[in-house]
């Protein structure tokens, strides 16, 4: 496999759930799956073992839950991708994981390609909300979220935060400008400071939140 592979952990407390998304994932030319986990406590050490790209979570599991393991690797700063693995139902439970430092969502019965592409998507900086989440998130106002904050944004980390909303990766963002993504990487970084965020997941939503895009 070459240097764009994408390396997934699965961490689910169902073997079975486990055994099928590794066989989604076993025919696809640029993703491996390089190790599983039982629940949060161990997913969160084969993180920082493995150090995957993208790690595929489920919310709900005995002892370390997912949101907790989302806050462990965020605390280690781990540089995996989260991508919550869960059904529709759970909109409770993913709207916490989300704000925990999740990229996105899939559901359990996901059909092969869409999961293969989800995965492609959040490794590549992008957020994956459906419609009812996005609604759920902001219909929350939370302290430390930047709503109600006063803010000195310039044009250009507007044009920035705009594109951020709209899903594209730093190098889609790069492209766009016409500026080189380590520039890009900057103004991100500039928002989160200014907007009193934690990420782009809070960034796209305030985005959303306060008029800068549809």
């Amino acid at each position: 496999m070459g240097d764009k592979t994408v390396r997934v952990l699965l961490v689910d407390d169902h073997q079975v759930v486990r055994r099928g998304l590794r066989t989604f994932l076993e025919v696809q030319d640029d993703i491996e799956v390089v190790g599983e986990a039982g629940d949060g406590a161990e997913g969160v050490a084969r993180a920082q073992e493995l150090m995957p790209d993208v790690i595929l979570m489920d919310v709900k599991m005995p002892g370390t839950d997912g949101i907790e393991a989302l806050r462990k690797l965020r605390e280690l700063a781990n540089p995996a991708k989260v991508l919550i693995v869960t059904s529709f139902t759970e909109q409770r439970t993913v709207v916490p994981a989300l704000r925990a430092g999740a990229s996105g969502y899939v559901y359990k019965d996901v059909d092969p390609e869409a999961l293969a592409g989800a995965i492609r998507s959040v490794h590549a900086g992008h957020v994956l909300l459906q419609p009812e989440v996005a609604v759920a998130l902001l219909s929350q106002d939370e302290p430390g979220t930047g709503s109600g904050r006063s803010t000195s944004l310039t044009e250009r980390e507007r044009e920035v935060l705009c594109l951020i909303a709209d899903g594209r990766s730093n190098r889609e963002i790069a492209r766009a400008l016409v500026l080189s993504e380590k520039t890009v990487k900057t103004h991100v970084s500039n928002i989160l400071m200014k907007l009193d965020l934690a990420d782009r997941t809070q960034a796209a939503l305030w985005a959303v939140r306060n008029g800068l895009t549809d």
